[in-house]
């Protein structure tokens, strides 16, 4: 999407600061997205925040209405699944850079911290090692810190097994609408793309693991590789955080 060619929405520039009839300024762009993203959390009424913020009812409504068409406006280029054309690139850019054909991208989860989860939530969404609240989140990320799918939301008393058995990231493959991705290595051709992917999940033709315990030179070469490749992810996640 060339955003230089392509007019400002109106619900975009609603954020922009303006001054009223009186020549004082208004509500700031810092506290209007703040109402907007403190009440998804909380699926609340738009005047449960009017002592936090000082600001009426129809306004956060507004606010919240027009964050959401906000995010829409980078449905097409963002968060939407990969086409063939995101295919053949990804991999084509994966092989040239690791020597690895095939590749879509990292899979992995975090755990994002809760902070001001409800209370009633709060046993369900804690897990013992943490001390506090945290949602899990189960993402594959590209070369270039692209999110391509992003699974959002489950518990932490959930791991990335289970996780996974839930999202939908192979829900188009099993159903025979993927994007087509074939590749060949050592004069074998394949027709499915794959994930690298730590040691915890399942022996699937799709997920790519390192060796535990290599035993020869090629091993431990492979797993070198694997390993370095698979920091996408942990970039991403880092980059997620703020680090």
């Amino acid at each position: 999407m060339n955003f230089s060619q392509t007019p400002i929405p109106e619900y975009f520039t609603y954020f922009h600061q303006r001054c009223d009839a009186t020549g004082l300024l208004g509500f700031n762009i810092v506290q209007k997205v703040k109402s907007a993203i403190r009440q998804l959390p909380y699926a609340a009424s738009a005047d449960l925040f009017y002592e936090y913020l000082h600001m009426g009812e129809q306004t956060s409504y507004d606010c919240l209405n027009k964050f959401d068409k906000c995010v829409h406006l980078y449905a097409t280029e963002y968060l939407r699944k990969l086409t063939a054309q995101d295919v053949q690139r990804l991999t084509a850019k994966h092989a040239q850079i690791h020597g690895l054909p095939g590749m879509l991208g990292s899979i992995d989860c975090m755990h994002w911290r809760w902070r001001n989860s409800p209370a009633r939530w709060k046993g369900h969404y804690t897990r013992g090692d943490h001390g506090y609240p945290s949602i899990m989140l189960e993402a594959v990320a590209s070369y270039n810190g692209w999110f391509w799918h992003a699974y959002f939301g489950t518990a932490v008393s959930n791991n990335d097994i289970n996780v996974l058995n839930q999202s939908n990231l192979f829900s188009d493959l099993l159903a025979g609408e993927a994007p087509p991705c074939t590749f060949t290595v050592n004069g074998c051709t394949f027709n499915k793309g794959y994930y690298l992917t730590d040691g915890i999940y399942l022996e699937w033709s799709t997920l790519v693991k390192s060796f535990r315990n290599p035993i020869d030179p090629k091993q431990a070469k492979f797993t070198r590789y694997q390993e370095s490749v698979r920091k996408y992810i942990e970039r991403a996640f880092g980059i997620l955080q703020g680090r």
